[in-house]
């Protein structure tokens, strides 16, 4: 519409400006005539003019922007659309002003600010982290999903996220948010002889992610900082975190070139963002395994391609932010690994096959004293919902050489069904430097062995179901076709999901010397995902766990029990 307006605004121009010129050759006569009052009575009514067509201009494009945005959107309408709108307000419309006023407006692209918001809430949701596009998809993007053009300037909504830039998208900045909250509780937890009940409410709440990603674009170069102020635990026990912090270059062909702080990709579960998570939190497995040398705001440096039907990526890791400090004599140091393909893909029909393997080469070393005994892991998990700060599954293992996992992945969809599945064996090597037991560990050293696997399946009610995200090489949400208008009988996404999820932290349990306890938890899911629109989402899970018993004060004998909770989602 701008753009319209801005050719009549221009027309107007014109006129007024041959007015203005017969004007000073009018002047120019009454100058020699000594007429100096006619001339500035001429001047001042022709300004007042050129402020009245102006604002007539002004009132009748706002005027338009609230017309009928479905009329028939060719110049006949237009014209007699315009027309009808200026003479109900009392303003005629002259025939050359009717025709150059496109009605639903013009803002360069074809489309008003009314279509950009319109467009701005469809599809999936945004991604919980940073902008990593190269320049081409990224101005694809903005003219895909419109934009506003203002004094050189575009305004607009690419992939959901408001984002500011130059004409040619050159200089961009974008600014998002990833809004989780989650409520809910426990039952079943009463505590058995011999136990504590543990942190367990019937009803508690945790914000769970608040992050705030924005992104710094020069071409094909991007800077990403996203602060966290969410709790992986319980809301208020520390202060913000940070998610991100990085530089990527995507100048290369599908190739995003990354380092800094940063999530390295590994496990299907972990290429998802967190917005289009199946269930509110991952299968308890593939968590630990991310974290072994990768997770949040891990210290990086890889790339990742992608194509239509395949995927791959590598990283060398460090330390997570704020782990190394003066207490650390030793960063950890490893390295993931990912590949993914499709070989299979139609249009009803996706099949994902996968390999994502992860290693600390070596890992943190807290004193300069016993270096052997002073480099241990901790694996521990809570049962898939993270509303409690007791993990009833946990095993330390000390003396730690290195510790490494590998496992496949597979998907299946069908049309409105997706399945997919993991297993991952997690290997830790012990070293004899310790000088005799720690942590029972023997001086033999010897290795630790883990393992966990999930299944789950999903179906989309209504609305776009599940397909194949190739930028993260794994399935994407579903897709809002049309946002929440129950008066036109649009509800926007729903879907249903399940899991079976087991994650086993026993090892070596046949001899007491080197036996590791850390328990077995199985976990049964189900829940329902509700999308009004792109930007919003309403979850509800149950989960029930079983928990063997381990060394954990709340779970001596094994634990049993049951959770519901709800997530309120906000993605932009």
């Amino acid at each position: 519409m701008v753009n319209m307006i801005r050719r009549s605004a221009a027309s107007l121009l014109l006129d007024s400006s041959a007015l203005w010129g017969a004007c000073s050759l009018q002047s120019a006569h009454a100058a020699s005539a000594s007429d100096a009052a006619q001339i500035q009575a001429l001047q001042r009514e022709m300004q007042e003019m050129r402020r009245e067509m102006s604002g007539q201009i002004s009132v009748l494009r706002q005027r338009l922007a609230r017309a009928e945005v479905h009329a028939p959107n060719t110049p006949a309408a237009n014209a007699a659309q315009a027309r009808r709108v200026a003479a109900a307000n009392g303003q005629p419309l002259p025939e050359s002003y009717a025709r150059d006023i496109h009605i639903g407006g013009d803002t360069g692209t074809g489309s008003n600010f009314g279509s950009v918001m319109q467009h701005a809430d469809l599809g999936t949701p945004p991604s919980d982290r940073g902008v990593s596009s190269s320049w081409a998809s990224f101005r694809a993007a903005t003219e895909k999903d419109e934009a506003l053009h203002l004094g050189g300037m575009m305004v607009g909504f690419p992939g959901g996220r408001p984002t500011i830039s130059s004409e040619d998208g050159m200089y961009a900045m974008s600014i998002g948010l990833a809004f989780h909250e989650d409520i809910g509780g426990f039952m079943g937890m009463s505590p058995r002889k011999g136990e504590t009940k543990g942190d367990y409410g019937s009803l508690t709440e945790n914000a769970r992610r608040l992050r705030i990603p924005i992104s710094f674009r020069y071409k094909n170069w991007i800077a990403n900082i996203t602060p966290d102020f969410g709790s992986s635990t319980a809301d208020g026990t520390s202060t913000s975190q940070l998610y991100e912090a990085n530089l990527n270059y995507a100048g290369f062909h599908n190739t995003v070139i990354t380092a800094g702080y940063f999530q390295p990709r590994v496990t299907e579960e972990d290429s998802e963002s967190s917005n289009e998570f199946e269930m509110m939190e991952r299968p308890a497995i593939t968590d630990m395994v991310r974290n072994i040398a990768a997770g949040d705001a891990r210290m990086s440096l890889g790339a990742l391609h992608y194509a239509k039907r395949w995927w791959i990526a590598g990283y060398v890791t460090g330390q997570t932010y704020g782990k190394h400090s003066t207490s650390t004599f030793d960063s950890q140091t490893g390295a993931t690994f990912r590949v993914a393909g499709r070989p299979y893909v139609s249009k009803d029909i996706d099949v994902h096959v996968g390999l994502s393997g992860i290693t600390a080469l070596k890992v943190a070393q807290v004193t300069s004293s016993n270096p052997g005994g002073q480099r241990s892991i901790t694996l521990s998990e809570q049962p898939e919902v993270d509303l409690t700060t007791t993990k009833l599954l946990s095993a330390t293992v000390g003396n730690v050489g290195s510790v490494w996992s590998a496992g496949p992945e597979l998907g299946f969809r069908y049309k409105r069904l997706t399945l997919k599945g993991e297993y991952y064996h997690i290997g830790i090597t012990r070293g004899d430097n310790t000088g005799g037991s720690y942590q029972n560990v023997n001086n033999n050293g010897g290795t630790v062995n883990f393992q966990g696997y999930y299944g789950s399946a999903n179906y989309t009610l209504f609305g776009k179901p599940r397909t194949y995200n190739i930028k993260e090489g794994a399935f994407a949400a579903p897709g809002v076709e049309h946002a929440f208008d129950p008066a036109h009988g649009y509800w926007g996404a729903l879907e249903l999901t399940g899991r079976y999820s087991v994650a086993d932290l026993n090892s070596g349990l046949s001899n007491a010397m080197t036996a590791v306890r850390g328990g077995q938890q199985t976990v049964w899911s189900g829940g329902l995902n509700w999308y009004p629109n792109r930007h919003f989402r309403f979850m509800l899970d149950f989960n029930h766990f079983i928990v063997s018993d381990n060394s954990v004060a709340a779970n001596i004998l094994g634990r049993h029990g049951n959770s519901v909770a709800g997530r309120i989602q906000a993605a932009f």
